[in-house]
């Protein structure tokens, strides 16, 4: 599989769970935060990085809206990338049967980014991932936060 089509493959799963593509990144937008996805490649080889960015809105007085700037900032008010068992999915070295990507590229939207985007949808909801121990939230931000 080439750059390519591993590109189309990731934003057609990204589209049929919720995410809009724009400006070379794919967007979920809710009323107090926006995600942002945006796939990275490695300089080292043929992989790349899932990075995920949540924007979130009135966070150091900023109103965000989607993008070129939210996809390519180097990270958001809060900044992941995917679990380390989904890695090997991105890495375009490790030879995987087209269909074993896509299923496990569709196994990590359904089990990890749409229920991860759902409980951070709020504010309210990043503060309880946070308070779980799940999310780590920079101090700016979590005094911007009012934790």
């Amino acid at each position: 599989m080439d750059t390519g089509e591993f590109k189309k493959m990731f934003g057609e799963i990204a589209k049929e769970n919720g995410f809009e593509r724009a400006y070379e990144g794919w967007f979920r937008e809710f009323d107090e935060v926006i995600h942002v996805l945006d796939l990275q490649k490695s300089n080292f080889g043929c992989y790349y990085y899932l990075n995920i960015k949540l924007f979130i809105q009135g966070v150091f007085g900023n109103i965000y809206v989607k993008s070129k700037k939210l996809v390519k900032t180097d990270c958001g008010n809060i900044f992941l990338r995917q679990p380390n068992n989904y890695s090997k999915l991105l890495n375009l070295d490790i030879e995987l049967a087209d269909i074993d990507r896509k299923e496990g590229l569709k196994e990590m939207f359904r089990d990890f980014i749409v229920p991860f985007s759902s409980k951070t949808s709020t504010k309210t909801g990043i503060k309880k991932l946070h308070e779980k121990g799940e999310l780590f939230i920079l101090p700016a931000v979590k005094q911007e936060l009012d934790f």
